[in-house]
């Protein structure tokens, strides 16, 4: 995987945690989900990552 993939990764999940945060405040009953995918994106792309700095 390349280094460009974790980088849509990282900004895909901060988008979401964004978004999360922003429904949140709308007292929007699905805000949690959001935020949860949106932080799984972040240690995904945190793993793969520390993963390709490990392996070189």
């Amino acid at each position: 995987m390349k280094i460009n993939k974790v980088i849509t990764l990282f900004t895909f999940g901060v988008f979401l945690i964004i978004a999360g945060s922003i429904l949140k405040f709308t007292n929007n009953p699905q805000a949690s989900l959001v935020l949860a995918i949106g932080l799984v994106f972040e240690l995904l792309a945190g793993l793969l990552f520390i993963w390709k700095k490990i392996k070189k």
